[in-house]
């Protein structure tokens, strides 16, 4: 399935000023950024656009509340081998000047998006403002495509807009699997609330094989079955609609893998007294933090050679060590099964790259929100607000 929104590739930008919305929302500690993965996602788009000729306008948020993105200018111009201005300003005179002096193959990064109310309430002067500085708008960051922000809806109103890379890649390597999977296609789900997580679950159901849940997600699923979770997380209100998540399932001749066995524990704080046991055995007083053994190995009852698996969700309280080996194994099965492995949401993707693991599955995307909107079959507003390509 082909991209269907106009890229770069489409616009001529030589001389062009143009307002990349890039991803820069990189971690900073000490006034240093300390790991560069979103800047290197960035670094294709501006490349072609240095390579072609353009004016660069570089805008970004950063999540971290009161933090400059002057840091970033400095990684960033490591990694592009170019220099990359900073002003400590997104809009007003300053910026004007900033903007006014580039030249061809300057590149200039403005302050902190979210330094401005604004952009997160969409307000259109301050699109306006934004676009004034430009002749293009390229949306490269697919991790705020979800949101209908100044920045990503208001500026396509004055400018012509188009994607950059990042966001034609995520749009495409997603809904590729989704809509031509080689089968089995199995999702593998997990994380803390299955409320969160019904629409992503009752789209991907029509889509898939097989499903596996796991996660304190899967507590709710297991209380709907009957089975005594202790004093583990359950969503008491979503027992219902779990139960009709898993009749449709055994309707439709889908395989749903709910816990054989869980790792349990008396106190998360104090991780002590955590041991394995059978999902019949699990005590008044225990409460789930992770995915036993045999649990993981079922996997192998659906994984088959050139399989698709996408994998969203952790399968347990991962950020605890004693609680963690559930969701490493789940990532060692996914790899070792040699299959197209796409990841997925926010929490899967940080222990993915901060386990090293990201360049061992098939994809990894950038984009927590926005990656469960579009695996849900929802429509991505940034990515709306794009021209279309011509048929």
């Amino acid at each position: 399935m082909s991209f269907s929104k106009k890229t770069i590739r489409d616009i001529d930008v030589k001389g062009k000023r143009v307002i990349v919305r890039t991803m820069l929302n990189a971690p900073i500690k000490a006034g240093q950024v300390n790991d560069a993965m979103r800047l290197k996602a960035a670094k294709p788009t501006i490349e072609y656009l240095l390579d072609h000729g353009a004016r660069i306008i570089l805008i970004s948020h950063h999540s971290h509340d009161g933090q400059s993105l002057e840091p970033v200018a400095d990684a960033l111009s490591k990694i592009l081998h170019h220099d990359v201005k900073f002003i400590p300003s997104t809009i007003g005179a300053a910026a004007e000047r900033a903007v006014k002096a580039l030249k061809p193959l300057d590149i200039l990064l403005l302050e902190n998006l979210r330094f401005h109310p604004e952009e997160e309430a969409n307000d259109i002067e301050f699109a306006k403002t934004l676009a004034s500085y430009g002749d293009i708008f390229v949306e490269d960051d697919f991790t705020t495509c979800h949101r209908a922000h100044a920045s990503l809806v208001g500026i396509p109103k004055y400018l012509p807009a188009v994607a950059g890379f990042g966001v034609e890649r995520e749009v495409t390597t997603i809904t590729n699997v989704l809509e031509n999977p080689s089968r089995p296609l199995i999702a593998v789900t997990g994380g803390a609330k299955l409320s969160t997580k019904i629409p992503i679950l009752s789209f991907l159901l029509a889509k898939v094989d097989a499903v596996f849940v796991g996660g304190a997600m899967a507590n709710t699923f297991l209380a709907a079955t009957g089975k005594s979770v202790g004093k583990s997380l359950v969503e008491s209100d979503q027992i219902e609609l779990s139960k009709s998540i898993i009749a449709n399932a055994k309707k439709d001749n889908k395989k749903l893998f709910l816990p054989l066995d869980v790792v349990v524990t008396t106190s998360i704080d104090t991780p002590t007294d955590v041991r394995t046991v059978d999902i019949n055995d699990v005590g008044n007083e225990d409460i789930i933090v992770d995915l036993g053994p045999n649990t993981i190995a079922q996997l192998d009852q659906v994984i088959t050679d050139n399989c698709t698996i996408i994998w969203n969700g952790p399968a347990g309280i991962f950020e605890t060590k004693e609680f963690a080996a559930g969701t490493k194994a789940l990532a060692d099965k996914i790899i070792l099964s040699d299959s197209y492995s796409l990841v997925g949401g926010g929490d899967t993707c940080d222990f993915v790259n901060n386990s090293g693991l990201s360049d061992k599955f098939s994809f990894v995307s950038t984009g927590g929100g926005a990656s469960l909107e579009l695996m849900s079959g929802n429509s991505l507003p940034g990515v709306e607000a794009l021209l279309d390509k011509e048929t």
